[in-house]
């Protein structure tokens, strides 16, 4: 008995990379690449023999001479005698801290206003969806700028809280909204606040398992646990414990009126806020149209099922609808957490120094070095959208069906 092997395809030439339909395409590929490759080169090195016949060779020594200038806000110490690079690191924390504020503002507002818009009040739906027009629909800019010349105009100055025939007053002796700023109390660490804080979160973490045991309770054996009074107790009673017996390690400077200024406490810059607001409110009627968008795309005989075993509609938005609908809200959010950081450039508009306004700003004018200085502004600009886009694929991943 004879069996037959598979028949032994041609022997690979260099003439089948043309003529051969499996590799044609990756020869053209290669090429292309080539000549992609050929052409940046080209455009990179045009660039820098002109600039080199300008006189301005490509140097990057300027980030290590004295800045000259001073920054507000500062998440680090900083000197107006310290180098462009540590104020181009400060800008680059600034910017940061920004567009986290108003990512997580951003979210809470449209993930709100996007269910409130599927209200079956009609007053409550149509002042949601005033809200989305109105913010979606006006530049980002005119609202930065509204919003500060509001703080600008409509708050009182400092000095109008001197004296006992005081203009103004703070509220509940902490808090001063003054035209200069929001005046916050500020923490003081002691010994043993770390102990505290740890202490707090592992009351955190204790919270995120416990809603994770009840949700698989709920699934696997249809029992609820009663999750809300549990985790309020774990969120309040184990950090006030550590708090009192370690002897209060944690103090509070509060903000008050020195001459014609406050001293102590946090504050929160005029420009920064209004910028975080600005941006959170225009993000956020973006990402509420798009969480209205995820519900509706689920089936409303999911919502109609769940009411049949005895949800409630607050169990049933929570347990069965929302979940469901991040499958369809998380690509397009990565979208505008993407653009919310991208805006914050517009900083410079109010005044408030981010990495435009420091390395792209005042460092680029005063040592002439643009091509170098918006080179660091892209590649800053393109780590921090791809770290973005990255962390929210990985999540998006961790959601999405899982198929069999």
């Amino acid at each position: 008995m004879t069996s037959i092997s598979d028949v032994p395809g041609p022997k690979f030439h260099l003439g089948m990379l043309l003529n051969d339909k499996r590799y044609r395409g990756y020869t053209f590929q290669f090429f292309a690449l080539l000549a992609l490759v050929a052409l940046f080169s080209w455009l990179i090195s045009n660039a820098v023999a002109n600039l080199a016949t300008l006189g301005k060779d490509i140097s990057y020594e300027f980030l290590f001479e004295p800045a000259g200038y001073d920054i507000s806000p500062q998440l680090i110490p900083f000197e107006s005698t310290d180098t462009h690079l540590r104020a181009a690191f400060v800008g680059v924390l600034n910017t940061l801290l920004v567009a986290f504020l108003g990512c997580v503002t951003a979210t809470i507002i449209g993930v709100v206003v996007g269910v409130l818009r599927l209200s079956s009040n009609w007053l409550v739906s149509k002042l949601m969806a005033v809200y989305v027009e109105i913010f979606r629909n006006i530049p980002v800019l005119i609202w930065i700028l509204i919003i500060f010349n509001v703080m600008a105009n409509a708050l009182p100055q400092p000095r109008a809280f001197r004296g006992e025939d005081a203009q103004a007053s703070m509220l509940l002796d902490a808090f001063a909204f003054t035209n200069r700023g929001v005046y916050i109390p500020r923490p003081v660490w002691l010994d043993g606040s770390a102990v505290v804080v740890t202490v707090f979160l592992l009351s955190l973490a204790a919270i995120w398992g416990l809603k994770k045991y009840a949700i698989k309770q709920l699934y696997s054996k249809g029992r609820e646990v009663p999750v809300l009074p549990i985790s309020i107790g774990l969120f309040f009673v184990p950090t006030l414990l550590a708090y009192f017996l370690l002897g209060q390690p944690v103090k509070l400077e509060l903000p008050g009126i020195t001459g014609f200024n406050f001293s102590g406490g946090i504050r929160i810059t005029g420009p920064m806020i209004a910028l975080w607001l600005a941006l959170a409110l225009y993000t956020g009627a973006f990402i509420a149209e798009n969480v209205r968008a995820g519900i509706l795309a689920i089936s409303k005989g999911q919502a109609e099922a769940a009411a049949s075993l005895g949800l409630r509609p607050r169990r049933i938005m929570s347990l069965v609808i929302l979940p469901q609908a991040l499958r369809v809200i998380i690509p397009p959010l990565i979208s505008q957490y993407l653009n919310l950081t991208k805006n914050s450039s517009l900083a410079a508009a109010v005044g408030y120094m981010d990495i435009t306004g420091t390395l792209g700003g005042i460092t680029l004018n005063q040592t002439g070095r643009s091509f170098e200085a918006v080179l660091l502004l892209m590649v800053f600009y393109l780590l921090i959208s791809l770290s973005i886009a990255l962390v929210m694929n990985i999540y998006n991943n961790s959601v999405k069906l899982k198929e069999r």
